[in-house]
C-alpha cells in the first residue's frame, strides 16, 4: 500500500509540473503574438455584433499608435482611443481631478475603460463607483475621470472604441463587457 501511495504521488507530482510548464509555454506564445510588451504584433480587436442595438452607437477607430513618448501629445479629440502616450498608465479608479489624456491612453492600451463625466445624475454616478469598485485589475479595469463641459452626457473609451451617451444607460454595460481587457498589451479576456 505504501509502494502504491508513493508511486501516486510522484505521479501527481510530475503531472503538476508538466502542466506548469505547458502553461507557461502557452503564456509565452500568447506573450510573443502581441509582439511582447510594446511590440507591434498582431492585435486582434474583439469582434462584437455591431448591428446589435446595444453597439450601434460604438465609434470604431482606427489605431494612432502605441509609442511611448515624454511629452504631451495632440490627440485631436477630448476623448482619445489610442495613440503615444506616457510609459505610465493611470491605475482603475474613481478620479475627481481631471487626469492627463497620455496616462488614460496608456491604461486603455492595457485594456482599461475609461469613463468621462461631468454633473452625472446621482444614480449614474453610484452606478459608476460600482463598476469601478468591482474592476481594480491593472489590465481590465476601470477609470472614472472628470471631464468639463459633458453636463450629463457620459463618454466611454476602450481602445480604438468610444462611446457617448446623453446619460447613462444599458448600453454603458455593453460597452464594458466587450472590451474590458481586451487591450493590445496584455489581453485577459
Amino acid at each position: 500500500m505504501k509502494v502504491y501511495i508513493v508511486n501516486l504521488s510522484k505521479v501527481i507530482v510530475l503531472s503538476l509540473f508538466f502542466i506548469a510548464v505547458f502553461q507557461s509555454k502557452n503564456v509565452e506564445a500568447q506573450f510573443n503574438r502581441y509582439g511582447g510588451m510594446h511590440g507591434k504584433g498582431q492585435y486582434e480587436p474583439y469582434k462584437y455584433d455591431q448591428n446589435h442595438p446595444a453597439y450601434k452607437d460604438i465609434q470604431k477607430e482606427l489605431s494612432k499608435g502605441r509609442d511611448h513618448v515624454e511629452s504631451k501629445v495632440d490627440y485631436g479629440t477630448q476623448y482619445p482611443t489610442s495613440g503615444p502616450h506616457y510609459p505610465y498608465p493611470t491605475a482603475p479608479g474613481f478620479y475627481k481631478k481631471i487626469q492627463p489624456l497620455e496616462k488614460l491612453v496608456h491604461s486603455l492600451e492595457h485594456g482599461n475603460i475609461v469613463i468621462y463625466f461631468d454633473e452625472p445624475r446621482k444614480n449614474d454616478i453610484e452606478k459608476i463607483r460600482s463598476w469601478v469598485d468591482r474592476y481594480t485589475g491593472d489590465f481590465d479595469g476601470v477609470i472614472a475621470v472628470p471631464s468639463k463641459g459633458l453636463g450629463k452626457k457620459l463618454v466611454l473609451t476602450a481602445w480604438q472604441h468610444r462611446l457617448e451617451l446623453p446619460q447613462l444607460d444599458i448600453r454603458a454595460a455593453f460597452f464594458i463587457d466587450a472590451f474590458r481587457g481586451r487591450g493590445p498589451e496584455r489581453p485577459v479576456r
